[in-house]
């Protein structure tokens, strides 16, 4: 390359490296309203008006009553890097304020036609300045306004053809624009906002000071079905907070277009978070379903980095395992007794200790001794005896633990007992008169949640009274699952099985996952498997869990490494070992066309209440519904 054609370095143009910047910050009209309302939330607004014209292409103004701009620092205010929220190294490292970049605004003037007015709270009157694109900024002039601000920004993209045909059509963009202030709305229940779409309000949420736990703001901004459908959960930990609404298993989505994660009162879309949170919900959730839910984390700012990427979508955790864990295991124990009734109740606080590991397995409420050999019940005769214990076939599972029993013996329901087994429906008849009120109380006082049965419907469905009306069963998904967590609790209690390959399986990896393998030798020991580094992209399996010999190893170990660099952890082992159980456990479970006999339904409805996540079987359908009293008077318009 001769001196005459070689390319020599120049500063940019400042309104060249605006505009640079304004394509990682305003990618379309819904982030300028993001970035525009957290802004007002920065100045301490307590109320919010956004106006939007053809999707916010041709207009989106801002409008907020808080502390205002000096109009002195008008002009500066539309400047690179220019901000009042941090000083020094000290404030960015502990920020509290959801901007303080210096570049949104100038990014948005560098592609708009932009007018900022403000008055500040001793001011006589208001000041603007204006700007097209083109980085020339008009001197302050005086202007009518009340004390806050008003960012007004037309014609997004005018001066950027390219980026403008990017953009879809002006509904579109509303949608997007109108879902941005429904997220910052929901973590700011104190601020009242107003949307307003080509004159036509569109969303108007009054500012809620009275309460602490953004109730009210959930249910305008998600809907009163997923208040209805949610847990109130609340946990606490060493420097953790996290609290919010859950969706029921039952609620979930075919998109994950119902899920809203805050960081100290900011929105954020983390992978490491979604991880968690998934993995709470796992084998509970139908094929391809999303969890709704509404989480709010609070945790020491300066133990989470928001200076990653320009939008502050994204967050860094200094410690992100222990994040990932103790939003894994809230979340886990919300949800493990969660059934079609407890929606709604009010949150039962919990202290989370993060030292100990989560046990990854079912546990049971009630006190369980030794193994399943042990567990001598009616529903021995129902599987005829045992599983199959060939380990070909049952992988890990102890071929000692005897006969394969899945639940404890009949409890006494409050039911006189005698030598002669008796019917509990004979024994309820018997104690429960109709047409007197008191005993019926007396009855229910110590019911059973699920009930008692009263019969069966074609071999399939147990149906059971309570308290609240009738309960149905799914007799065949509700024994799975107690199956399936048995086996679970039963593999966890024998830990991991190694099992060492005859002819180790060489496999070729980057150069940095092999020198991952060989730092984190431990952590896959761990799981089971045993790699060795044998070059410098080349590894060796040697050991793989009992329980997954039959599956391929590469692929196993290809994404194992991938886990622990995504995570620094890997659950592949345990989803794959969880995969084998369940099919056991729906093999072994209770057949349809099966007749019970009134002691196995109601020792079933028993298991039922003593096991975690009982309310799914393991491919996410539910095992049982309620129907109310209530529920059923509408089917035969009784008291109207």
């Amino acid at each position: 390359m001769t001196s005459s054609t070689r390319t020599r370095i120049r500063l940019l143009d400042p309104s060249l490296a605006n505009r640079i910047a304004a394509g990682e910050v305003v990618e379309r009209p819904a982030a300028v309203v993001k970035e525009l309302m957290e802004n007002s939330l920065d100045a301490d607004a307590r109320n919010i008006h956004i106006d939007l014209a053809q999707g916010g292409i041709r207009l989106i103004r801002v409008r907020d009553d808080g502390v205002g701009i000096l109009h002195e620092d008008l002009a500066l205010a539309l400047q690179r890097h220019a901000t009042s929220k941090v000083t020094s190294f000290e404030d960015l490292v502990q920020v509290r304020t959801l901007g303080f970049r210096g570049e949104a605004l100038p990014s948005i003037a560098s592609v708009s036609r932009l007018r900022l007015v403000s008055r500040a709270p001793d001011a006589d009157n208001g000041w603007q300045v204006t700007t097209d694109g083109s980085g020339i900024i008009s001197p302050p002039e005086p202007a009518a306004h009340p004390q806050g601000t008003t960012v007004e920004v037309r014609d997004l993209f005018f001066n950027t053809p390219a980026r403008r045909k990017f953009l879809r059509a002006g509904k579109t963009e509303f949608r997007h624009a109108e879902e941005a202030a429904r997220r910052i709305a929901l973590g700011h229940p104190h601020v009242g906002i107003r949307l307003t779409h080509n004159d036509r309000a569109v969303l108007d949420l009054r500012a809620d000071t009275n309460t602490q736990d953004h109730m009210d703001r959930i249910i305008h901004v998600c809907g009163p079905a997923f208040m209805e459908q949610s847990l109130p959960i609340a946990i606490d930990a060493t420097d953790l907070r996290l609290w919010g609404q859950v969706g029921l298993p039952t609620f979930s989505r075919s998109q994950a277009d119902l899920q809203y994660f805050f960081v100290n009162g900011r929105v954020v879309r983390d992978k490491l978070v979604t991880h968690a949170i998934r993995q709470a919900y796992r084998d509970v959730l139908y094929h391809g379903r999303h969890p709704a839910y509404v989480l709010f984390l609070e945790i020491a700012p300066e133990t989470v980095d928001v200076n990653v990427h320009p939008t502050k979508h994204e967050v860094r955790f200094r410690e992100g395992r222990l994040v990932h864990d103790f939003i894994f295991r809230g979340l886990y124990r919300a949800i493990a007794h969660a059934g079609p009734g407890d929606a709604g109740e009010t949150p039962a606080r919990e202290a989370v200790e993060m030292d100990p590991k989560l046990p990854l397995s079912g546990r049971f409420g009630g006190k369980q001794k030794g193994g399943w050999g042990e567990r001598e019940t009616v529903w021995g005769n129902i599987i005829g005896g045992s599983i199959d214990n060939n380990p070909d076939n049952a992988g890990a599972m102890n071929n000692d633990s005897g006969a394969f029993r899945v639940c404890e013996p009949p409890v006494d329901y409050g039911i006189s007992r005698s030598d002669t087994v008796q019917s509990p429906r004979e024994g309820f008849s018997e104690r429960h008169d109709a047409s007197n009120p008191e005993a019926g109380n007396t009855v229910w006082e110590n019911a059973s949640p699920l009930g008692y049965a009263i019969g069966q419907l074609h071999g399939i469905y147990i149906l059971a009274q309570n308290t609240k009306g009738l309960v149905l069963v799914d007799a065949h998904a509700a024994h799975e699952r107690i199956l399936y967590e048995q086996m679970k609790a039963n593999l966890s209690r024998q830990g991991i099985r190694s099992y060492p390959l005859l002819l180790p399986i060489d496999l070729t990896v980057a150069e940095s996952e092999a020198a991952l393998v060989e730092e984190r030798a431990q952590g896959f020991m761990e799981l089971g498997i045993e790699m060795r580094r044998i070059g410098p992209s080349q590894l060796s399996v040697r050991q793989i869990p009992t329980a997954l010999r039959d599956i391929d190893v590469a692929a196993l170990a290809r994404d194992i490494i991938s886990d622990f660099k995504a995570t620094g952890t890997s659950s592949r082992v345990e989803e794959e070992s969880n995969r084998l159980l369940a099919t056991m456990a729906c093999h072994g479970a209770v057949r349809a066309n099966r007749r019970l006999a009134m002691e196995e339904m109601n020792a079933l409805l028993r298991d039922i209440e003593r096991t975690e996540r009982s309310a799914q079987c393991g491919h996410g359908r539910p095992t049982w519904i309620q129907l109310d009293m209530r529920d059923l008077d509408k089917l035969f318009l009784r008291g109207r």
